[in-house]
């Protein structure tokens, strides 16, 4: 697909974030271009955003139990990119009293850990990876742990629908990576406003799940999970791209003007 991007470009494209979009094009060229896939051709006037699928089973509010945990993550220490703020990250928190810090992946092996480590935290540390999200935000929401977010270019699924600011915590990269600044934030959060943040997450549990519950998910989908909440996003696209065309088609020739979005 990466060598049709040209002919996919106009297309609503459903995205679990832009970060792939923008590395370089090195799969066409031995590894020696410098070719980035244009601006226009992702863009958030057009394209969607989706939940990745999560990995662990949704945690019931009346099943939460006291956290002993500050804060938690599991994954790999070593990213690209965006990714290497997770390091400097991890050797910022890996000694830190109230904070566990594992490498490891939410697979067949490690899926129990992984459950009892987020169900039992108050705080799920969502870094960027070698992209800017991944299938941990959701696994924190379906376990009813506050998400942490830093990432100063983080975009998400549903926004405008779902308003993350009243479950998420966000956090600039220059202040996560001020020596004990994060876990001092972290501990002035109260407990108040720490219940009313699992309590929102509770009621948007539902909107980043797929599977729709049925043998082979032959059957129809939740109203209010996340194939609706797409289809109701690409609805609200519809009238912006419809303007981007009509403005595109009165652009005069030879004119550096660049696109709002490649919309066709």
């Amino acid at each position: 697909m990466w060598h049709f991007r040209e002919e996919i470009a106009p297309a609503v494209l459903l995205v679990v974030d832009f970060g792939g979009w923008y590395r370089l094009d090195t799969k066409s060229s031995g590894g020696i271009s410098s070719d980035t896939i244009r601006h226009t051709q992702v863009s958030l006037l057009k394209d969607v955003i989706v939940p990745y699928t999560h990995l662990l089973p949704r945690l019931q509010l009346s099943e939460n139990q006291k956290r002993h945990t500050l804060l938690y993550f599991k994954g790999a220490k070593h990213r690209h990119r965006g990714g290497l703020v997770r390091e400097k990250l991890w050797d910022l928190l890996v000694n830190e009293p109230g904070v566990i810090m594992e490498e490891g992946f939410p697979n067949a092996t490690g899926r129990e850990q992984s459950i009892k480590g987020m169900r039992s935290s108050e705080f799920c540390l969502h870094p960027a990876g070698d992209t800017p999200t991944s299938c941990r935000l959701f696994d924190a929401i379906q376990s009813l742990c506050i998400p942490v977010i830093v990432s100063d270019n983080v975009e998400l699924p549903f926004e405008g629908m779902v308003d993350y600011s009243t479950f998420s915590v966000f956090v600039a990269v220059s202040d996560a990576l001020r020596p004990n600044w994060l876990v001092s934030h972290l501990r002035s959060i109260s407990e108040k406003l720490k219940n009313e943040f699992r309590q929102t997450m509770a009621k948007v549990q539902p909107v980043f799940v797929y599977d729709n519950g049925h043998p082979d998910g032959i059957g129809p989908i939740p109203p209010d999970g996340a194939v609706n909440h797409i289809w109701r996003k690409v609805h609200q696209k519809l009238p912006a791209i419809k303007e981007a065309i009509v403005r595109g088609k009165r652009k005069p020739a030879n004119t550096s003007i660049p696109l709002r979005c490649h919309c066709t």
